[in-house]
């Protein structure tokens, strides 16, 4: 079973996140940018989906962290900010793909399937 680690510091969007994916992938959850990174170094999960506005260091800062010592894991940003420019702004941090809360079922099946087969 592939690992996802959930970096998100809202409870609902946790609760979720992992109500959608529990019965597919084994999750590891961080409440913040921080604990992602530690998280990340400690596990090496498969994919990592990405808050992009959490307390101590943000989702930016996280995903650079992650990226340099794990250039292949895929890392999907998610915010709730919409605007032009978030995106690519993710994307320049290092997220190989960006989504926007509130969460779409289906898109964010689809884009688990094309990141881990």
């Amino acid at each position: 079973m592939k690992t996802i680690l959930i970096i998100e510091d809202l409870d609902l969007n946790i609760d979720l996140l992992t109500q959608l994916l529990e019965s597919e992938y084994t999750l590891i959850l961080a409440k913040d940018g921080a604990q992602g990174v530690a998280l990340a170094e400690e596990r090496r999960p498969d994919l990592v989906i990405m808050d992009i506005a959490l307390p101590v260091m943000d989702g930016y800062e996280a995903t650079r962290r992650i990226r340099l010592k794990f250039p292949s894991i895929p890392i999907i940003g998610l915010s709730s900010h919409a605007m032009s420019g978030d995106a690519e702004k993710a994307r320049a941090a290092g997220c190989n793909d960006y989504l926007t809360k509130p969460i779409d079922e289906d898109v964010l099946r689809r884009t688990l399937q094309q990141h881990l087969g």
